[in-house]
């Protein structure tokens, strides 16, 4: 995952992955449930982490 966000399901997704599902369903992929709203926030914590753990894997593998 490289560019995570969040979605009104509270489910974090790849970015990529969660437009192209939205540009023809008004529903959560995980819970089926109709989303409030289309709108998806950027995931920094997530997108933090998820770097630092690659750094880490590198770092392990150097």
């Amino acid at each position: 995952m490289s560019d995570p966000v969040m979605a009104a399901d509270g489910h974090a997704y790849e970015r990529s992955a969660i437009e192209r599902w939205l540009a023809t369903k008004s529903t959560s992929p995980l819970t089926g449930g109709a989303l409030e709203h289309p709108y998806l926030t950027p995931n920094h914590m997530l997108r933090r982490q998820i770097r630092d753990w690659e750094g880490a894997r590198k770092a392990a593998v150097e």
